[in-house]
C-alpha cells in the first residue's frame, strides 16, 4: 500500500462523522498491517507468550586454591584478574514449560555434581532433566572441581595434598547449594520476553592439530577445520529493550595458564558486552572447540583482545533483525553407551606404575585400583546427549565432554532446519571426544589425553557414529509434533 496515495478531506473537527472515523481506524489497522506483518493485537501476543528470567553469582574461591586444567603448574593460585561467575536462565513459553540454562566459569562439570544438581531441581522447582542444561567455559584459570569422596576411582591427578583435596570438596558443595538457588533465583525473576536468533563470525579460533614428524602435536594448524561461527540467542523485554545475550564459540577458553582466576577471553566477552548494554545479563555457551585454541595466545593482553574479539562479533549479530524464536519448547536427555578400545593388561598397566612421567604413572596406579576392586576395567562409558527444540525455529544440542569440531560442522549440515547451535562441554565433562578422524590420527585429543582421568582409553572406532545417531534419534523425537 502507498499511504501518500490516500487522500483524507479536509474536515473541520465540527463536521467529523462516525463514517470519517471508521475509514481512519481502518487505515491505521493497515498501516500497523504492514509495519509488523502481523495485525496488533497478533503482535502484542507473540511479544507476550515467552518468559525469562536470570540471575548471577560470584562463584571466585575465597581462597587460594589449586588451578585446573594444566598438568604443569607447581603451586595454588595467586589473586584474580576478575570474578568467576555461575549464571542462570530460566525460559517458560506459553504451555508453562520451563527451560533452565546454567553456565559456570569453570573447567568443567562432574557428572555428580551434574546427577545432584537435576536430583535437587526436581524436588524443588519440578523441572525434569530434560529441560536443565549445564555449560562450562572452559576456563584453565579456575579451580579444581573434585569428584565426590566416594568415587573409588578417584581423580587426584593433579596431586594435592590431602588438605587440598578437602579444600576442593568444600568448594564443590558450597557451589551446588550456590547453583540451586540461583536456579530458583532464575525462576522468581520469568518476566514477559521475546527471544530471537541471530548469528556473526569470529576468527581468533584456529585449528591446534598439526602433523608432524612425531605425529599429530598441539600447534597452530590454519588449513585444519574450524568452525568460527557465533550463535546468538538475544532476550529483548516487550518494550524492545535487550535483557539477555547468549552466545557461542567453538575454541579452547585457554589464552591464559598462569596463576591467577580469571574466565579468560570469553569472561572479558561477557565483561564487555555488559557494559556496553546497562542492565543486560550475557552467557557464554561453549562450543565444539576441543581441538581448537585461541591464537596469539600466552599473556592477558591477548586475552583481552580475544574477548573484544567475540564481543564485537556479538554486536555485529545484534545489528541485523533477528529471527524470532517460538515455542514450544520440547527436550530430550539420554544415555548413549561409548566403547572404549581393548584396555591395558595387568602386566602392562603394571610396568606402566613404575613411569617416571608421574602422569602416567598415577592413571595406571588408578586403573589398577579399579582392577583390584571390582575384577575388572570398565569397557564403556555412559555418555549424555541432549537436545533441546524452539518450536520450529532452534534447534540446541548439548554434548558432553571436549568434543572436537568435527561434530558440530557434520551435524550443522547433517541436521535440517536454518539453525542449529552445537554446544559442547554440557552437562559432564570428563575427557576428549574425538571424531573417527581425530582418533586415527591420534594425539592427545585422540587418546593422549586420557592419562589425565580415571578413564582407560582410546575410545573405540563407533564413537562419532554413536554420538551422532543418538542426536539425531532425539532431534527426530523433539521435532515431532505431539499427536493429540
Amino acid at each position: 500500500m502507498n499511504r501518500q496515495t490516500i487522500n483524507v478531506p479536509q474536515w473541520k473537527p465540527a463536521t467529523l462523522n462516525v463514517t470519517l472515523l471508521l475509514c481512519l481506524v481502518a487505515v491505521a489497522g493497515l498501516m500497523c498491517l504492514e509495519t509488523t506483518h502481523l495485525p496488533c493485537a497478533r503482535a502484542n501476543e507473540q511479544q507476550e507468550k515467552w518468559k525469562a528470567g536470570v540471575a548471577s553469582t560470584v562463584i571466585t574461591p575465597d581462597r587460594s586454591m589449586w588451578m585446573a586444567g594444566y598438568a604443569a603448574r607447581t603451586k595454588p593460585s595467586e589473586g584474580k584478574v576478575h570474578d568467576l561467575h555461575a549464571k542462570a536462565l530460566a525460559l517458560e513459553e506459553a504451555q508453562g514449560t520451563k527451560l533452565i540454562i546454567v553456565t559456570v566459569d569453570l573447567l568443567g562439570i562432574p557428572r555428580p555434581m551434574r546427577d545432584w544438581l537435576e536430583k535437587e531441581v526436581n524436588r524443588c522447582y519440578k523441572i525434569p532433566p530434560e529441560l536443565l542444561l549445564l555449560n562450562a567455559s572452559h576456563t584453565h584459570c579456575g579451580p579444581v572441581v573434585k569428584e565426590r569422596k566416594d568415587s573409588i576411582y578417584g581423580n587426584n591427578f593433579y596431586g594435592l595434598s590431602p588438605q587440598q583435596i578437602q579444600q576442593s570438596r568444600q568448594y564443590v558443595e558450597t557451589l551446588q547449594q550456590k547453583l540451586l538457588q540461583l536456579i530458583g533465583q532464575a525462576i522468581e525473576k520469568l518476566a514477559p520476553a521475546r527471544l530471537a536468533y541471530t548469528h556473526a563470525r569470529a576468527g581468533f579460533a584456529m585449528n591446534r592439530r598439526l602433523k608432524t614428524e612425531r605425529g599429530f602435536q598441539i600447534r597452530p594448524n590454519p588449513d585444519g577445520p574450524v568452525d568460527q561461527d557465533v550463535p546468538v540467542l538475544r532476550i529483548d523485554s516487550p518494550d524492545g529493550k535487550l535483557r539477555v545475550v547468549m552466545f557461542g564459540y567453538a575454541c579452547h577458553n585457554t589464552t591464559l595458564s598462569f596463576y591467577k582466576f580469571c574466565g579468560d577471553y570469553s569472561g572479558f566477552a561477557q565483561q564487555y558486552l555488559e557494559e556496553a548494554h546497562p542492565g543486560a545479563m550475557s552467557f557464554f555457551i561453549t562450543g565444539c572447540g576441543g581441538d581448537q585454541n585461541p591464537y596469539p595466545r600466552g599473556n592477558l593482553e591477548y586475552c583481552m583482545q580475544h574477548g573484544r574479539s567475540l564481543a564485537n562479533a556479538v554486536e555485529a549479530a545484534l545489528l541485523p533483525r533477528a529471527r524470532s524464536v517460538r515455542g514450544p519448547i520440547r527436550a530430550a536427555l539420554e544415555t548413549v553407551t561409548l566403547e572404549f578400545a581393548e584396555p591395558p593388561s595387568r602386566e602392562q598397566l603394571e610396568k606402566e606404575a613404575k613411569s617416571t612421567n608421574k602422569y602416567e604413572r598415577r592413571h595406571a596406579e588408578v586403573l589398577l585400583k579399579e582392577l583390584e576392586q571390582t575384577g575388572k576395567i570398565r569397557t564403556t562409558y555412559p555418555y549424555l546427549v541432549q537436545v533441546v527444540q524452539f518450536g520450529s525455529d532452534l534447534t540446541l544440542v548439548a554434548l558432553a565432554g571436549e568434543v572436537v569440531v568435527d561434530y558440530s560442522l557434520r551435524l550443522k549440515a547433517e541436521l535440517p532446519g536454518p539453525r542449529v547451535w552445537v554446544a559442547g562441554y554440557c552437562n559432564d565433562v570428563f575427557g576428549y571426544i574425538p571424531s573417527l578422524r581425530v582418533l586415527q590420527e591420534g594425539g592427545y585429543e585422540g587418546g593422549g589425553a586420557m592419562r589425565y582421568t580415571p578413564l582407560p582409553g582410546p575410545f573405540a572406532p563407533s564413537v562419532e557414529k554413536r554420538v551422532i545417531d543418538k542426536v539425531h534419534e532425539l532431534a527426530n523425537k523433539v521435532r515431532a509434533p505431539k499427536s493429540n
